[in-house]
């Protein structure tokens, strides 16, 4: 349902919402509210986000250790897909957002289904199988190279209310098409099924950015555009000149990492 805080009026319950339900049963002094990095959509996956957050007990009670928080943290998310993977003391002045250096995403696609009903059952939800055959990878990799370094992405972001105070200048560290294991993949052999990774790695990404440059790589692949077409796009600077309907589904997307 999206990692941010939703409302109590809306039928998706947000990740921080759960995270604070949890900490609250810690019975700290004052509420806790967590200070999450990545922003990711509903539909997203997190593989390793972080926060940071403040924990005041009461006068007498000694601080948690990172270990405690982590049990403790845990056994009240028990029924839901969020685990706490570590917790460690860190100085005031950090900020899990805005200290953090960079972050990595993946892209899982699965190319050799003729139809969505031949996703493994393993993988539904955790990948994109786009239609129409397979992909040229060297189209898409020679399109990459264009999207490489600093620019502005205005083509490249979903527009939203924060949109208009946001500089679309973005830094590109990293963009890498690689073939990858699948879950259980030795399963899938026999059915010329095969996954690939899109890799890439910035300090800070735009809003759906990641999902428009995925669409946009596979169209490549797919023959509807040209390597030089991504240029072109990322030259207009004008998110309404990007593709309808070239936007990657949320379903393939996973924040791997944040770095610091």
């Amino acid at each position: 349902s999206g990692v941010t805080e939703t409302s109590s009026d809306q039928a998706l319950v947000g990740v921080q919402n759960y995270l604070e339900k949890a900490a609250q049963n810690l019975r700290p002094s004052i509420p806790i509210k967590f200070h999450i990095s990545s922003r990711t959509d509903a539909g997203v996956h997190a593989l390793a986000n972080s926060a940071h957050l403040d924990i005041q007990r009461a006068p007498g009670k000694a601080a948690f250790s990172g270990k405690q928080l982590v049990q403790g943290l845990n056994y009240h998310l028990k029924p839901e897909p969020i685990c706490i993977l570590s917790a460690q003391r860190v100085p005031s002045t950090f900020h899990a957002r805005f200290c953090a250096l960079s972050r990595t995403y993946i892209y899982r696609l699965l190319l050799g289904c003729a139809h969505r009903s031949q996703i493994p059952v393993f993988e539904r939800d955790l990948c994109w199988a786009p239609a129409g055959g397979p992909l040229d990878i060297p189209a898409m990799r020679e399109a990459a190279k264009f999207l490489l370094g600093t620019h502005d992405f205005s083509t490249f972001r979903s527009l939203s209310s924060e949109s208009p105070f946001q500089c679309p200048v973005r830094t590109l560290l990293q963009l890498e098409i690689q073939p990858a294991p699948g879950f259980l993949s030795h399963h899938n052999e026999h059915r010329g099924l095969e996954f690939w990774e899109v890799k890439f790695k910035s300090r800070a990404f735009l809003y759906r950015q990641v999902r428009r440059m995925v669409g946009a790589l596979v169209a490549v692949g797919q023959g509807k555009l040209v390597p030089q077409d991504i240029q072109e796009l990322l030259e207009v600077k004008d998110a309404r000149a990007f593709p309808p309907h070239a936007m990657a589904p949320p379903s393939g997307l996973f924040l791997k990492s944040v770095e610091y």
